[in-house]
């Protein structure tokens, strides 16, 4: 197949699990002889010469197409280079969106309404963590809405994600596929990184925006504290609250039980999870989160809140808890640092949400709409 994936962000000009998805699957797709190439909005807002990343770069078998943001409201870039180049979109077999927060998926839809191209979109969470939930509810229900319903295939992560499309009134055809990661590379055995502090060890790994609620990490981490006085948090991750957070680990007297790493690359977060005791992440919004799925793979118990799409994941491998129970969030932190025999996290993910079958089970759905065309 030639494959179009349009993606916001692709790893590793930009980091996290939807960027470094995006990367995985035309890497691996590639590797199984199809022709792929990403079309995205470079990550500076600019040409991208100034970071070394060229208009169309060649990389891990698949090709890289970046245009400059022309604006971007509210922070989500609009690219006209990136509408223009899907003018061509009946160049190639399918175009697949990562996203349906981002315009270039909007973009990706009507182009699908005016070409013959199938279009797969995959849902890698309902809501942004950077605008208020209100301003999601009336763009699922209008734009979001028609972008999703242009598609012949909507992936979904899970099956509580799958339903919460239906009671939108969402209709396009729906593959449920699991966010699998490398069970290989993300395993116990293996060396640990002496950055990670305390005993026990907790980590939070994401961006620092408000969605994540981190300061719900740091406050839960305080409670643990009265009754483990050497625990530790190891923050992995970058974003705009970082400078408060910092503030407030001072603050709170914290700075000797605290570490700030900033971004960890892909390749060092193995040892990071092998160094943790527990995964904290108390976000307010999230899809199938690849760290939650990581930290499993590595037998790191995890405490996270308990949405719909995570309770059934977690469970086995963790503990969840409601948005915002920082009192709920130190409980199940104290319970699974004491006690980490009485979960089997990384069993919970070996049954299920393994990277290739991802891909394999990915790549299939893709090949039976283009064949359906």
């Amino acid at each position: 197949m030639r494959i179009l994936r349009v993606a916001q962000k692709v790893y590793p000009d930009v980091t996290g699990g939807g960027p470094y998805h995006v990367h995985a699957m035309s890497r691996d797709q590639a590797a199984m002889g199809h022709d792929v190439t990403v079309l995205t909005v470079d990550a500076d807002g600019d040409s991208g010469e100034a970071e070394g990343r060229p208009h169309v770069e060649e990389r891990d078998g698949y090709a890289v197409v970046r245009f400059p943001a022309t604006t971007a409201p509210l922070g989500n870039a609009v690219s006209a280079g990136v509408a223009q180049f899907l003018r061509r979109a009946d160049e190639y077999d399918v175009v697949h969106a990562h996203s349906h927060l981002y315009f270039s998926t909007n973009l990706a839809a009507l182009a699908r309404r005016l070409s013959g191209t199938p279009l797969a979109v995959t849902n890698h969470g309902l809501y942004s963590q950077t605008a208020p939930k209100w301003v999601f509810d009336w763009y699922l229900r209008t734009l979001g809405r028609w972008t999703f319903d242009s598609a012949d295939v909507a992936f979904c992560y899970t099956d509580e994600d799958r339903d919460r499309l239906r009671g939108l009134g969402i209709s396009v055809p729906v593959a449920v596929v699991a966010n699998g990661i490398d069970t290989e590379r993300f395993t116990p055995a293996g060396p640990a990184s002496e950055d990670v502090v305390g005993d026990p060890a907790v980590v939070f790994v994401g961006r620092l925006v408000e969605g994540k609620r981190p300061e719900d990490a740091l406050a839960a981490f305080e409670r643990l504290r009265e009754r483990a006085p050497d625990a530790g948090l190891t923050v992995c991750g970058d974003g705009p609250l970082r400078g408060e957070l910092e503030r407030s680990v001072r603050e709170r007297g914290l700075d000797e039980a605290v570490r700030f790493r900033g971004h960890v690359p892909y390749e060092g977060m193995p040892a990071v999870y092998r160094a943790a005791d527990a995964l904290v992440l108390p976000s307010e919004a999230e899809g199938l989160p690849r760290t939650v799925l990581e930290a499993m793979a590595t037998d790191v118990p995890v405490v996270a809140s308990a949405l719909d799409q995570l309770v059934g994941v977690v469970d086995g491998g963790g503990e969840t808890v409601p948005v915002g129970d920082v009192g709920g969030f130190a409980d199940a932190l104290a319970a699974v640092t004491a006690d980490p025999n009485a979960y089997a996290p990384r069993a919970v993910v070996e049954d299920g949400y393994d990277w290739a079958t991802t891909v394999a089970r990915t790549t299939e759905r893709l090949e039976r709409i283009v064949e359906g065309r």
